[in-house]
């Protein structure tokens, strides 16, 4: 057996050393070890103690090709090779002897859950009555079939809207991971189409036969398979034995299902590895299940060992207080106090700014006065909740000349929905522009591409008269919807019709489209209530459409996506596509209740948990300095253009005392607010004699 040498691991602490070497010699195994829990805080080196832990196990004689990583991306799992191989090879430097230049050839069994799944079915494939040769389909794949399918079935002919196929998949996928009934999923997570229950389940077991008959399988088959295979007592000894070690990173992020199909491969523990942090779980929306990282120790008691890695090698330590504060008031969860060797004097920041205007310019404020001082634009990041959130920012940014690329769904004009609503305005105010008119008639129920090409060339035959659109004959079930989208465009065409308003107009119709068309559609309508913000900046139609077409908000960030490497550029991102980043300067959007918590999260405290954790991973990229900032106002989208009509936000519920004494607290108005008219020297009124005079 080869032994490590000590300076082989210098670079770990005391938890890190003691998670990497957990284990002992095994007569006739190299190397045994029962279940360990890691529990790893942000920024705490997750990532080097499990490459750590696998050079570990080779290096004690654990054939690499014995050993399973299971990772969430491919280039995790490349990451986690490569890393192995260098520390593998500096202990045999340090032996005198050659390196294995071939241990990442050994270590076969890397990669995703899906990707293993994907070998491991074709190896058995006989075993489960699939043929080796299976085709996988990718989610749009997917998505088509049970379209198909649902046209069969006659679903897409209701008089009651039946849920698009996007919509469908999406069921099917979080019923499959979450192990819930489709009833329960229904419940908790697509309440609005629990009138279908019945006709989808009929439509997922056409779904499933058709896959069966084709020889296909869709991306989630390949874990539902896996699982069922895990359920038989020979197929889940005969699959064990090929492994004496199980890894899995981010166990926090793992389903239902996942947890099931790795206590299915060992069932009593031995040699399994799990690495995660509950604080940082935060995709309950992709099926993620926080309580197989919760619940892991009493899984595998009595004999689980549990390692808390606390060392924070990123954030400065008053981060890291308002961070620890945070999640201290939290529920059910493994405690842990983050620690860093970087202290700092300046607190976190806690911004209350007036409104969302108020903090786009806070924030390009601090941003052009940090890169004075030498900063570079691409060590400040802008994270937020939801995409649309930054929509202010983008123009505030844009107007100052400031790049930025943003990061989680696409940028404000890029959105479909958003390229909807514009194109019901462009084609109203000009009839000529088939490309808008061909979008829009789409969008109305019951007209396809061949029957909009049909109104367009009635609308041409008429010289382009918007009037003479209710003249077309549309088939029976299309009527009613299109005589209400042709009062809409007719309304809005008129030429004697006012401009402010017909953007509040054109989203009422479309809001029912919609929910039909897209999912998530509540958060989707935030873009276009931002979108009808910005419209009553500007005077006209015609200079609102032109302005967002020659310089729209996100043609600064166009430049920056395709930028050569020297120049630089602000970061924008979502908060769930930020996790695992970390910048020198981080801003957090809308600190305020309705966004952390979401105002979808009321009433369910295992949600509220999950706003919590979404809050704190949004704090932990930050190395220097963090900006949460909490506008005190909100815009009502409905009123006149020069209106100034607003409601109040609350303080978000996680922003207690307790929290807030690690913040230093800092108050940002307009800056025009700030600009004040110079005196007249010398020029006096007596207001209080003329007030008086009056009676």
């Amino acid at each position: 057996m080869l032994k490590v040498k000590p300076s082989s691991f210098d670079s770990l602490n005391t938890a890190q050393r003691r998670a990497a070497t957990f284990g002992a010699a095994a007569p006739g195994k190299g190397f045994g070890a029962g279940p360990l829990l890691i529990v790893a805080g942000a920024g705490t080196g997750k990532t080097n103690t499990l490459a750590h832990r696998v050079a570990h196990l080779v290096l004690n004689g654990v054939d690499p090709a014995r050993i399973l990583m299971l990772t969430f991306t491919r280039r995790a799992a490349q990451e986690m090779i490569s890393r192995t191989q260098r520390i593998v090879a500096g202990a045999a430097s340090e032996r005198g002897g050659p390196a294995d230049r071939q241990l990442a050839a050994r270590l076969t069994w890397s990669g995703t859950f899906h990707s293993v799944g994907n070998r491991i079915l074709r190896l058995y494939a006989r075993h489960l009555g699939l043929n080796p040769g299976f085709t996988v389909l990718d989610r749009a794949d997917s998505a088509d079939l049970i379209d198909v399918i649902r046209h069969e079935l006659g679903f897409s002919q209701k008089d009651k809207r039946f849920p698009r196929k996007d919509t469908c998949l999406a069921i099917y996928s979080y019923r499959v991971n979450t192990r819930l009934s489709l009833k329960q999923t229904l419940d908790e997570q697509f309440p609005w189409v629990l009138d279908w229950e019945r006709d989808l389940a009929c439509l997922y077991r056409e779904y499933v036969a058709r896959k069966q008959k084709n020889a296909v399988l869709d991306y989630d088959d390949l874990l539902l398979y896996w699982h069922l295979m895990m359920q038989n007592e020979a197929l889940a000894a005969s699959l064990s034995q090929h492994f004496d070690h199980v890894l899995v990173d981010e166990y926090q992020d793992t389903s239902t299902l996942q947890g099931e199909v790795l206590h299915g491969l060992k069932p009593d523990g031995a040699g399994v590895t799990v690495v995660g942090d509950d604080a940082q779980a935060i995709y309950s929306f992709r099926a993620a299940a926080v309580e197989n990282i919760l619940g892991f120790a009493d899984r595998y008691k009595p004999n689980v060992e549990t390692v808390v890695l606390s060392q924070n090698y990123r954030s400065t330590q008053p981060i890291l207080d308002g961070a620890n504060a945070l999640m201290a008031e939290g529920a059910r969860q493994h405690r842990k106090t983050l620690i860093s060797s970087r202290q700092s004097s300046q607190k976190p920041a806690y911004v209350t700014v007036e409104d969302g205007a108020a903090q786009a310019e806070y924030i390009a404020d601090r941003i052009l006065a940090t890169r004075e001082v030498g900063g570079e634009l691409r060590r400040h990041a802008v994270l937020f909740r939801s995409s649309h959130h930054s929509d202010v920012l983008e123009v505030e940014l844009t107007r100052r000349d400031i790049p930025f690329v943003k990061y989680g769904g696409l940028k404000f004009l890029e959105a479909a929905h958003v390229k909807d609503l514009l194109s019901i305005l462009r084609w109203a105010d000009n009839p000529r522009n088939a490309v808008s008119g061909f979008r829009v008639l789409k969008l109305v129920p019951g007209i396809g591409p061949a029957l909009a090409q049909q109104i367009l060339e009635h609308l041409e035959a008429r010289a382009f008269c918007i009037a003479s659109l209710p003249e077309f004959s549309v088939p029976q079930p299309a009527k009613a919807d299109f005589r209400r989208f042709c009062d809409l465009i007719v309304r809005l065409a008129d030429p004697q019709a006012p401009w402010p308003g017909q953007a509040g107009l054109a989203r009422d119709w479309y809001k029912s489209e919609l929910e039909r068309i897209y999912d998530a559609a509540w958060t989707r309508m935030g873009d276009l209530e931002q979108l009808e913000r910005l419209s009553v900046q500007y005077p006209t139609r015609e200079r609102f459409l032109t302005e967002l077409t020659l310089d729209p908000p996100v043609v600064t960030g166009d430049r920056s996506r395709r930028a050569s490497k020297d120049e630089d550029y602000v970061i924008l991102s979502t908060i769930h596509s930020a996790k695992g980043q970390e910048w020198d300067y981080v801003y957090v959007l809308n600190v305020a209740d309705g966004n952390f918590p979401s105002e979808f999260a009321a009433g369910k405290p295992q949600l509220i948990e999950e706003e919590r954790r979404l809050l704190y991973v949004a704090m932990t990229p930050a190395r220097n300095e963090l900006h949460l900032c909490a506008p005190l106002k909100h815009a009502i989208t409905q009123q006149p253009k020069y209106g100034d009509g607003h409601v109040y936000g609350a303080k978000s519920r996680f922003m207690t005392d307790k929290v807030l004494a690690n913040f230093r607290h800092v108050t940002h108005g307009h800056a025009r607010a700030a600009e004040t008219p110079n005196a007249a020297d010398g020029a006096k009124i007596d207001v209080q004699r003329q007030l008086k005079d009056m009676w």
